[in-house]
């Protein structure tokens, strides 16, 4: 048996024993990953929401200042009421009690 014939039986082993499950476990530590959100993707969310909130403020100072010169009442009471009884972020405040 010459040295290429033996490294065929070799190449076979290694190839099902060392490729296979590094391939099988790279693709499963991707898929997991891809699963969760990152920290960076964490705080673009959180920077966006605070955005939200400031644009939110703002809308309702316009709404008050245009109700205020047409001698309405503001719906900005009932409006805010409404925002206050629905939680924006319980994943994220789960998430945070869970580290």
């Amino acid at each position: 048996m010459g040295p290429l014939e033996a490294l065929i039986p070799l190449s076979a082993v290694l190839a099902i024993f060392v490729g296979m499950p590094w391939l099988f476990l790279h693709y499963v530590t991707k898929w997991k990953q891809a699963k969760t959100i990152t920290l960076e993707d964490e705080n673009l969310l959180d920077d966006l929401h605070d955005i939200a909130r400031r644009l939110d403020d703002r809308m309702n100072s316009i709404e008050r200042i245009i109700a205020a010169e047409r001698g309405e009442q503001p719906r900005i009471a009932e409006l805010r009421s409404d925002l206050n009884n629905i939680e924006l972020r319980p994943q994220l405040q789960r998430r945070d009690r869970a580290i």
